[in-house]
């Protein structure tokens, strides 16, 4: 396999640039003519870190890694515009697998209106792929960042938690089939679904956004490490009524089987790339503005309170102490 062998193949397959990208994938650098406001994000994503080939496709690889970039421009309000990769290619990757890995990122990114618009090739000891997404608005008070929740919110997260945490579990071996009442196969590859080909919440994202929330967050490290960065960044107390979220079907099965708690798997476990969102108690009308953009239910779990920190209240009055994926940890 030949780096220019397999740039040219590369650049045949990419989708059509779109209308800001007046020069993309194939020169020195992108030419782009955003206009308004953007918002830049950055992701890394590691071999046996972030993903693990023996579980995923190498198509669901390329899926996960702009997916997981484009939630951060959906925590913003933000349309997408351009993403750009760096990939590290291992000795045991070779041409084809590099195109269908590119196949899966570009599926997502003519879904979602996102251009491919460059990046960098290298050998690396171990699959790598380096993310940045470009997102736009037409002001800088249009995107919504995590610092502006206020004592009187409603908080409230779209779509199902705990989703990706069980379809991760049922990867590692967990055997649901097992339980009583377990249910059909069809709720449990939904699980894996999940961890291995997570959805953006783009359009939930920009509806809330313009339904006037105050602040927001995708949740990839979970729901109890995330909100307490909203917290930090506002300068509030986040708290959280833990039998109110939205649980994902089969997640109960699949927790009991690996003998795990659903509700401390959905507070806690990340890569359910839902948004955490608050509101002013009178624009949570913009429920039914999420579930016509994302046909999603957009859930409240919780409010916004003076002080600081994150409260995980379980049912029964016990407090369930926050916590999140560490990259570091």
């Amino acid at each position: 396999m030949g780096e220019f062998e397999l740039l040219a193949r590369v650049w045949e397959r990419l989708p059509q640039a779109g209308p800001r990208v007046t020069l993309g994938s194939g020169d020195d650098a992108a030419v782009t003519l955003p206009g308004g406001a953007t918002a830049t994000t950055v992701d890394a994503f590691v071999d046996g870190v972030h993903f693990r080939r023996e579980w995923s496709s190498l198509a669901q690889i390329g899926h996960k890694a702009l997916a997981a970039a484009l939630s951060d421009l959906a925590a913003m309000g933000a349309q997408p515009g351009e993403a750009y990769v760096c990939l590290g290619v291992p000795t045991d990757l070779d041409e084809d697998g590099c195109l269908e890995l590119l196949d899966g990122m570009a599926a997502l990114a003519a879904a979602t209106g996102t251009t491919l618009a460059g990046g960098d090739l290298t050998r690396a000891p171990a699959l790598l792929l380096a993310m940045t997404a470009v997102g736009h608005a037409p002001a800088p008070e249009d995107l919504v960042s995590r610092a502006g929740a206020r004592p009187g919110d409603v908080l409230a997260v779209t779509g199902e938690l705990g989703g990706a945490a069980a379809g991760l579990l049922l990867l590692e071996g967990a055997n649901p089939h097992s339980v009583p009442d377990s249910g059909n196969e069809r709720r449990f590859e939904a699980l894996r679904d999940r961890q291995l080909e997570p959805r953006p919440r783009l359009a939930a994202g920009r509806a809330l956004a313009e339904a006037g929330a105050t602040a927001m967050i995708d949740l990839s490290d979970g729901l109890g490490g995330d909100a307490g960065h909203v917290a930090a960044r506002s300068g509030v107390r986040l708290a959280v009524d833990a039998a109110a979220l939205p649980l994902a079907a089969g997640l109960a099965e699949v927790a009991q089987a690996a003998g795990r708690d659903p509700l401390e798997l959905a507070a806690s476990s990340g890569e359910d790339y839902e948004l955490l969102v608050s509101l002013p108690e009178e624009r949570f009308t913009a429920a039914a503005a999420v579930k016509e953009a994302e046909g999603i239910e957009l859930t409240r779990i919780g409010g916004v309170q003076a002080g600081s920190g994150v409260e995980i209240r379980l049912p029964g009055g016990r407090l369930l102490r926050p916590a999140g994926y560490d990259q570091l940890g």
